[in-house]
């Protein structure tokens, strides 16, 4: 027989006294556990255990909130040294998110430790909707593109007309034609 982790007192408290205990750990700086711990159960009438599991709690949230930040710098970084006219990097996000839930949901599938089959449709289905809404927003970003692409193609054409009725020089028209697909 396998043994059920338990989930912590922390978990167990309802979202709203969660979201509370997080802003008071990022406001305390993920430091003095023993006195937030006191200040959990005498502000919030939270039970949270002992400091102990406060600072197990406060090191993944710190943990989660270190890689939302480093993930955000470096789409900042990339966004300003490498611009995405063509959004290819939506797509590439998409596609991540789409593995990492696919993972999650294998991963759930083999873990011992959940067999509430109540639970794991919860999980399902709300996978589920999150797949759906990256589908769609695929969809959509693919659609944009190549409204976009043909646009672009159509003020691309329309332009060298213009130029070889205006008698511009094949250079300048590549110059031009350059510009408009961002490779100037």
């Amino acid at each position: 027989m396998t043994a059920v982790a338990r989930r912590s007192k922390i978990d167990q408290q309802p979202d709203e006294i969660r979201a509370q205990i997080d802003r008071l750990l990022i406001k305390a700086g993920f430091a003095g556990y023993d006195w937030l711990t006191q200040r959990i159960r005498d502000e919030l009438g939270a039970d949270v255990g002992g400091s102990s599991g406060l600072q197990r709690y406060g090191s993944k949230l710190q943990r989660r909130l270190a890689a939302i930040k480093a993930s955000t710098e470096a789409a900042r970084m990339i966004s300003e040294a490498a611009p995405d006219e063509a959004d290819d990097r939506s797509n590439a996000i998409i596609s991540l998110v789409q593995t990492e839930i696919f993972d999650a949901l294998l991963a759930m599938q083999e873990a011992e430790e959940e067999t509430n089959p109540a639970k794991k449709v919860e999980v399902l289905g709300k996978a589920a909707k999150n797949i759906a809404t990256l589908t769609r927003a695929s969809v959509t970003r693919n659609k944009w593109a190549a409204e976009v692409r043909v646009k672009l193609d159509a003020a691309a054409a329309a332009i060298k007309q213009i130029g070889t009725q205006a008698g511009i020089s094949a250079d300048t028209m590549a110059a031009i034609d350059a510009r408009l697909q961002g490779l100037v």
